[in-house]
């Protein structure tokens, strides 16, 4: 950790397993990350913020990124879930911009809104000093409170933060109470010795006024307050590289400052259009934004960016747009099922992981077979265990294209003769690490003149998985037994069903989901109740079907002709 790189790597890892809980978030870790931060650049830190937004932080890292930049910080305290005692106990720490990105989130516990709520005197206070109250009548300088010979026990002047809103005292004079409250004074108040107004005196005449104002009735005009917010009907902005709006013109910045382009969300978020084209560095018209809350921003917009390049390095440093309002044929509202993707959504998302998958495996044999050269054993071994794995991969992203092609119809399946017993012998071979990892057996037998008529690929596919799934669930020294045989002019297979999964019924076994079978060695990537759905509905395409029996499951697929036996089928 002592190299800039060094240290950029052990952060990404230690905010990651600390983050998704891999790893507790101790006081010793936690002191760690606050040594290494200094050593790891801004965009790093903002990156690996960003990559918490689906994880669970704990408290203790969520207060780490709440110290550090709004950059950084904003994309956690965006995201994060934490319990109602933790946050309460996070907000003193909280910088005034890290509790207004708070004040946006709408799934707080009501305890921490109204602990925001107490903090409202001090995140909102305008520009000027507690000093401006002392001069309503413009002309005269401020006085020192402390400066008074007859005040009370003195007040230490206030020190406010300089801002470009206008005081308090040029918007008082404003309002019809103060202007009432100064044409009812008979004589000015006699001013101080250096030729200002005390504190006291303003207090006296304030209080003349309110008390003459409930005497008399005098109405406050509600309609000075009564402000109704103008709605905005476009903007301009620009982002940084990570993809963070940094500059608005046009509309109010705090509901727009710090938003992602890749950030799909509550509160302010856009659709996949603008996000898909973050990601490729390219331009893109007409997203949609959905901003919330009552600001001049809120609501539904259309915005259109391109990307900005240095000129001299060429790098990326970030996009620069324009939004405006829909039209009355146009809208801009998020799809409320953009979590449910359906089955051409897959589709594309299964054409989208394949290319980077191959790319990987590729590259990961390039180095196991050392053809860049020479690579220490225990890299070697690492590439080999990235290959298989990536190959696993592969095969869950073919079996969802596979599950998505039949809920549309879509499955390409073609007339052929496939004979069972070459297929089960080499289906075995390849299940032959599997079963030696399990320490199992399987027991084919399949008479010699079994043809099945299906398409070659999708009866593989098949049967591979369908015994793939029952011996990843098997037991050490267990067997499984795998007869075939004709009956009815059908190929009927049947596989023993595991021990392990004796205690599930036959509905219950389509069920059993990836998560419960996460930590079994050689279990289906997308778990065992997947790996059955997908087998009977193939099953049911290819004219056949898939029992789930107590004991047993019975695979029925249509048999071809065959000349040994005398039989014919007619698909």
């Amino acid at each position: 950790m002592s190299t800039p790189f060094g240290a950029q790597s052990a952060w990404r890892q230690l905010v990651d397993l600390i983050g998704r809980g891999r790893a507790d978030a101790t006081p010793a870790a936690i002191a760690r990350l606050r040594a290494l931060r200094g050593m790891v650049p801004a965009t790093v830190r903002a990156a690996s913020a960003r990559a918490l937004a689906d994880a669970t932080p704990p408290a203790a890292l969520v207060r780490l990124f709440s110290e550090d930049d709004a950059a950084v910080a904003a994309p956690v305290l965006r995201t994060a879930q934490l319990e109602e005692r933790d946050w309460i106990g996070l907000l003193p720490g909280l910088s005034s911009v890290g509790r207004s990105v708070l004040r946006h989130r709408r799934d707080l516990p009501a305890g921490v809104v109204r602990a925001l709520a107490a903090f409202g005197g001090v995140d909102f206070v305008l520009g000027a000093s507690i000093e401006a109250l002392a001069t309503v009548d413009a002309g005269h300088d401020p006085v020192p409170v402390a400066s008074a010979p007859d005040a009370e026990p003195a007040i230490e002047p206030v020190s406010m933060p300089e801002s470009s809103f206008a005081s308090i005292a040029s918007i008082a004079q404003g309002l019809p109470v103060v202007a009432e409250a100064l044409r009812q004074q008979n004589a000015p108040p006699a001013p101080a010795a250096d030729g200002t107004f005390e504190i006291a005196d303003l207090v006296a005449r304030l209080d003349a006024f309110h008390r003459e104002r409930d005497e008399n009735g005098v109405p406050i005009e509600a309609e000075v307050f009564a402000l109704s917010p103008v709605e905005a009907r476009g903007f301009q902005f620009e982002t940084d590289a990570s993809g963070m709006i940094r500059w608005i013109e046009g509309v109010s910045r705090a509901p727009l400052i710090g938003l992602s382009l890749d950030h799909v969300g509550e509160g302010a978020a856009v659709d996949g259009v603008a996000s898909g084209a973050f990601r490729r560095r390219s331009g893109f018209v007409n997203a949609r934004l959905v901003v919330a809350g009552s600001s001049d921003a809120a609501g539904q917009w259309r915005i259109s960016a391109a990307p900005v390049f240095d000129r001299g390095s060429g790098r990326f440093t970030g996009y620069r747009g324009s939004a405006r309002r829909p039209r009355v044929e146009e809208s801009a509202e998020l799809s409320r099922g953009r979590g449910r993707a359906g089955p051409d959504a897959l589709r594309q998302l299964v054409h989208e992981l394949r290319t980077p998958a191959n790319a990987i495996a590729g590259f990961a044999e390039m180095i196991e077979s050392e053809m860049l050269g020479p690579v220490p054993p225990v890299y070697r071994g690492r590439a080999g265990a990235i290959r298989d794995q990536v190959h696993a991969l592969l095969g869950a992203i073919d079996d969802i294209d596979m599950a998505a092609r039949i809920d549309t119809r879509a499955l390409d399946l073609r007339d052929d003769a496939v004979p069972l017993a070459p297929l089960l012998a080499r289906v075995v071979g390849d299940l032959a690490p599997l079963a030696d990892l399990r320490s199992a057996t399987i027991d084919c037998r399949a008479a010699p003149d079994i043809v099945i008529a299906g398409d070659d690929r999708a009866v593989e596919r098949l049967i591979g998985r369908l015994l793939a799934t029952l011996v990843a669930s098997t037991e050490a020294g267990e067997r499984i037994g795998v007869t075939a045989r004709i009956e009815d002019m059908q190929a009927v297979i049947v596989s023993d069903r595991p021990r392990a999964l004796a205690a599930y019924a036959a509905e219950g076994l389509l069920r059993i989901d990836a998560e419960a079978e996460a930590e079994q060695i050689g279990a289906p990537l997308l778990g065992t109740g997947f790996a059955l759905r997908l087998a009977r509905n193939l099953a049911g395409e290819l004219g056949g079907s898939l029992t789930l029996g107590d004991t047993a499951l019975t695979l029925r697929l249509p048999a071809a002709v065959s000349a040994n036996v005398g039989q014919a089928f007619s698909n």
